[in-house]
């Protein structure tokens, strides 16, 4: 995509009604001829935690890689619907997938920093996408908005792997806010960590949203009630023999985990699921 285009694709207005940014409406996901999720519409709303929670096989995760286009590194992946990032559809002839995870970038479930220094690490999205600007006062704030400057600042040429688990997810987050996304997919990015670093990693969540809109996969429903400001509950069809996530029912987290509407919420809440 050129540089007109690009800016094109970021500058146009919301169409969307009130403040949301990504506006996913869902017919069917397919992988070749496995119908993997259908029928989901899916708001992502502007500086909010939007939490996704299921069994497995639900889908929830591949509904969030949908959002940016990642699923299209599967080859036998088929979109149906549209997902509007301000404006436009992401799955667009015209929309380079690359553009759009420049915008709409994600943090896996397992911490994969690179093999290269702390520095580097966060540097490497900004060397991707030829930045021009003064790229040690960008690392620093990636640092520091990642909760994790003080902790490294003294040792940035030491190797990214060389730090704990939870610093490696907090140096992933930094990496991937350094290039300033709008919106920031989370794949379960706790569920390797401990008690302590989840903390960090959940408090680190509400304090982003300050600045970027969240969305996150997670089997930890406490986790889900603590920093979601809206849940979506996702839930496997298997009446035609296969399994087909879709969703259930999407509301304010407290209202989803207190009166949720539909009777599955209920009983995946209450641990009567089966």
């Amino acid at each position: 995509m050129s540089a007109t285009a690009e800016a094109a694709f970021v500058a146009a207005p919301f169409q969307a009604a009130g403040d949301v940014v990504i506006d996913c409406r869902l017919e069917k996901i397919f992988y070749g001829d496995f119908l993997a999720v259908r029928d989901s519409v899916v708001p992502i709303e502007k500086k909010k935690i939007t939490g996704f929670i299921g069994p497995s096989g639900c889908g929830k995760f591949t509904v969030l890689r949908s959002l940016n286009r990642m699923n299209d590194l599967i080859p036998v992946f088929r979109f149906l619907g549209t997902v509007m990032y301000h404006g436009q559809d992401i799955y667009a002839k015209k929309v380079d997938p690359v553009v759009v995870r420049r915008y709409i970038g994600m943090v896996f479930q397992q911490p994969n920093p690179f093999s290269m220094s702390i520095y580097d690490n966060v540097a490497f999205g900004l060397r991707l996408n030829r930045f021009k600007g003064d790229m040690d006062e960008r690392v620093e704030k990636a640092l520091h908005r990642a909760a994790l400057w003080k902790e490294v600042k003294d040792k940035l040429k030491n190797s990214g792997l060389s730090l704990s688990g939870g610093q490696q997810q907090r140096l992933c987050i930094a990496r991937a806010i350094a290039t300033e996304p709008d919106v920031l997919l989370m794949d379960e990015p706790c569920s390797a960590l401990d008690p302590i670093a989840t903390r960090q990693v959940e408090e680190l969540m509400l304090e982003l949203k300050e600045n970027y809109t969240l969305a996150l996969v997670t089997h930890n429903m406490q986790q889900a009630t603590r920093v979601a400001d809206t849940t979506a509950f996702f839930s496997v069809d298997i009446s035609q023999g296969g399994r087909t996530g879709y969703l259930v029912e999407m509301g304010p987290t407290r209202q989803i985990f207190e009166d949720p509407r539909e009777q599955l919420t209920k009983e995946y809440i209450s641990g009567e699921f089966s």
